[in-house]
């Protein structure tokens, strides 16, 4: 079963950028879909960025135009690409794939 690992969090300042990383215990080659979800205080995981073995990639709403995923096949790692951040941007953030989770990184923007 694949492990993964978020890093890359932290404090920023609204406007300010951030780049997420979710390293993979295994070869990620072969999973077709890998995600990034975040988790506000208080509020339920929700679904932030997706990214398939192909390479095509979708994201909610909110973050479309500002957030970019993407996979590097050969270092077994998804990346979030965050810019121009947002207070409404801070949240846990985790990724997963294949039923598995990491154990989130946290994104605090501050205004």
């Amino acid at each position: 079963q694949v492990q993964l690992v978020e890093s890359g969090g932290g404090l920023v300042q609204a406007g300010g950028s951030l780049r997420l990383s979710c390293a993979a215990s295994g070869d990620i080659s072969r999973i077709n879909l890998i995600s990034w979800f975040r988790q506000a205080p208080g509020s339920q995981r929700d679904w932030v960025a997706r990214i398939f073995s192909d390479f095509n990639t979708m994201y909610t709403d909110s973050v479309k135009g500002r957030f970019t995923i993407s996979r590097d096949n050969a270092k077994n790692t998804v990346y979030l690409q965050m810019n121009n951040l947002k207070v409404e941007d801070t949240a846990v953030y985790y990724c997963t794939a294949l039923g598995t989770w990491g154990q989130g990184t946290q994104v605090t923007v501050s205004s």
